[in-house]
């Protein structure tokens, strides 16, 4: 079942949104060839309790397995979605990181999404995320009332296909709200005019998962962990946003990231 937003659901989702994008601004300050991701994953943590929210994704339940252990997800190269934070993963020159977060306040839920860079990365990558953020923006231009949900996945398979790129099936965007993961599933690809007829007050998280090489992904053994099946690079971007009778409201916020970030930032 959807469930469309009041204006005053939306400015409560908003507050969820906008401290997960201040947390995502504390892991880009720390995040440095030598650090680990459970690192990240203390710095994240203390900054969303500390704001009077808790970590929705520690102890979110797997159908595969154990709960996730973690209060953000770090992706590192050839991970899609989905890693797990660890003492043993530590970051090296050349590494991108995706970090996803989600955070739990007033009743509603945030969820966001960025793929940092670990000092330099070859150009070859870092065309991968600018691409794939760029998707992610395209899509959110379609997110408008009137339109559909393949409208916005077509936005997003086409500009990253035609950069010959791999469109993650598996995995999709979702509606957000008082629970992280509501209807309507939101897709990476689909078909003009197809699916959902997009309303007023309809939010939804947009998640471009997108792979240097074949789309094709496998699971590790921990249940959680997604990987390229290729092992070539996954870059993923997120933004939780409000559909509008014109435009999309974007719920979540970058900018707080790439003030840290300046002229490093995708």
């Amino acid at each position: 079942m959807i469930f469309l937003k009041t204006e005053d659901e939306i400015e409560l989702l908003r507050k969820s949104n906008l401290l997960v994008g201040k947390t995502l601004a504390e892991i880009a300050k720390v995040i440095k060839p030598g650090v680990t991701t459970k690192e990240l994953d203390r710095v994240a943590e203390e900054f969303i309790r500390d704001n009077g929210a808790v970590p929705t994704f520690k102890g979110f339940p797997n159908q595969y397995g154990d709960s996730f252990p973690a209060s953000i997800c770090t992706s590192v190269n050839d991970q899609v979605v989905h890693g797990i934070p660890g003492d043993d993963v530590v970051l090296k020159e050349g590494d991108v990181v995706s970090v996803d977060c989600g955070t739990y306040m007033n009743g509603f839920c945030g969820d966001s999404a960025y793929t940092f860079c670990v000092g330099e990365v070859d150009d070859e990558i870092r065309k991968l995320l600018k691409v794939t953020k760029e998707a992610l923006y395209i899509g959110i231009q379609n997110a408008v009332q009137g339109k559909r949900l393949g409208d916005i996945g077509y936005a997003i398979q086409q500009h990253c296909e035609s950069n010959s790129y791999g469109v993650v099936r598996e995995f999709v965007g979702h509606g957000i709200g008082k629970e992280m993961h509501e209807d309507p599933q939101v897709p990476n690809y689909g078909k003009r005019g197809y699916g959902t007829m997009l309303k007023k007050g309809l939010c939804i998280a947009i998640e471009p998962m997108i792979t240097l090489g074949s789309r094709q992904i496998v699971m590790e053994r921990d249940g959680w962990t997604v990987r390229t099946k290729d092992c070539k690079c996954a870059a993923h971007f997120e933004h939780t946003i409000a559909v509008g009778a014109g435009e999309a409201d974007i719920l979540s916020s970058f900018e707080f990231i790439e003030e840290v970030l300046g002229d490093k930032a995708i």
